[in-house]
């Protein structure tokens, strides 16, 4: 029987980053699932690709992609019908499926996209790759770090690139694998390699990432000293201004303005102090790293406090647990260190550390569904009593809010 579309409020998405060799981001790779009883939609790549593009129009490139480019998965009836023409050219990359053969009619719609200014781009390509034609409309080359050799790889980028086409390394998990890649000449990556800080240290943590700690250690403890925690947002500039900056913003809509940081924290509160010192202290640490991992960590933080009402979760506070998931990957320090110096509860440190308990089946569930694992989404959401559409809602949710938050 065939089934019914899902409507328009329900949809479940995940993205997966794809970078620079300076770490920016490039754009993002859209992955959709079209319902909760589909988990990869591998027998209807077509559905999945025109149920990719409704889900990118409803929800909006600029909160899917934060300014970046979409990589959009196309099928031939996609290309010939012309339907990724819904997406502005400037941010859309058409990606090609390695199962579309090159014929005339499909190179005729490569040219038509290329000359309406999209990027074209060639998906898991391979030694002898049946795609070689499109090779000539292709702007990039994606290829599959886990399915190549290097001797593989370095033919590829040679014959190809990098005068001809950009080479994208996908499937980088790890930081030497990056650095292999990047040496081979590829110019954009994919892969979560740059969420894990680098294991060999010589060098002492930076000044003012140790402040960063030491300020998360003040908001941390159970009972806040309001002249404590003034003194150590005075002591960092950019904190201060960022204070004085939220609290005079529109959204407040004060009378008068608030001058200093002694009144707008009498003003806040002691847990909206807490909250906001953690997100600024996330979005200063991560100003020479990816915006997609400080993106990332307020996602998290956002999505675990969304469905704390739902979870018990003790003493344990989920804002934090989702926000120091990737705080070693920002700081560049090992997760223990993070830890050590920051006042938490044995449940969260646990977790974070890579051990049991109770909220382990939550952190679990976040990766899922950011990384677009549906089953590990639906056997979480299952075990934790969630509901999948309130799962992939909450998550949206959090999305939205990271991007206001953040300015993007």
């Amino acid at each position: 029987m065939a089934k019914a579309a899902p409507g328009p409020g329900l949809r479940f998405v995940a993205r997966q980053p794809i970078l620079t060799k300076d770490e920016k981001v490039f754009g993002y790779e859209l992955l959709f699932r079209d319902g909760i009883e589909d988990y990869f939609c591998p027998k209807d790549p077509e559905a999945a690709s025109k149920i990719m593009l409704d889900s990118s129009l409803i929800m909006g490139l600029d909160v899917l992609c934060n300014g970046g480019r979409a990589f959009v998965n196309c099928t031939r009836d996609m290309l010939l019908k012309d339907y990724v023409t819904l997406l502005p050219s400037s941010r859309t990359v058409v990606e090609i499926l390695e199962s579309v053969e090159p014929d005339d009619l499909v190179m005729a719609a490569c040219q038509r996209l290329k000359e309406a200014g999209y990027m074209i781009a060639l998906d898991d390509f391979g030694v002898d790759d049946k795609r070689e034609a499109l090779t000539d409309v292709a702007d990039i080359i994606k290829v599959d770090v886990r399915t190549t050799t290097p001797e593989q790889r370095a033919a590829l980028v040679k014959r190809y690139g990098p005068w001809r086409c950009r080479m994208l390394a996908e499937k980088v998990e790890t930081r030497e694998e990056f650095v292999a890649a990047q040496k081979a000449g590829f110019a954009y990556f994919q892969g979560y390699f740059f969420r894990k800080p680098e294991t060999v240290r010589t060098h002492a943590v930076p000044g003012n990432r140790l402040n960063y700690i030491k300020m998360l250690q003040v908001v941390s403890k159970p009972e806040l000293e309001p002249r404590e925690i003034e003194n150590a947002i005075k002591g960092e500039a950019s904190l201060c201004y960022r204070l004085l900056r939220y609290m005079n913003s529109a959204s407040f809509g004060f009378a008068s303005e608030i001058h200093s940081v002694r009144h707008a924290l009498a003003i806040m509160g002691e847990r909206e102090v807490r909250r906001w010192v953690r997100l600024v202290v996330t979005l200063a640490a991560g100003q020479n790293k990816s915006s997609d991992l400080v993106l990332s960590a307020m996602v998290r933080a956002r999505f675990c406090e969304l469905l704390s009402p739902k979870i018990k979760h003790g003493e344990s506070d989920l804002f934090l647990l989702g926000l120091l998931s990737l705080m070693d990957a920002i700081l560049e320090i090992p997760m223990s260190e993070v830890l050590d110096k920051v006042s938490i509860d044995q449940e969260t440190k646990a977790v974070l550390l890579g051990g049991t308990g109770h909220l382990r089946p939550l952190y679990q569930l976040m990766l899922a569904q950011e990384s677009g694992d549906w089953q590990g989404t639906t056997e979480l959401s299952r075990s934790l009593k969630l509901g999948e559409s309130e799962v992939a809602e909450k998550y949206w949710q959090a999305m939205q809010w990271a991007r206001e938050m953040s300015g993007q």
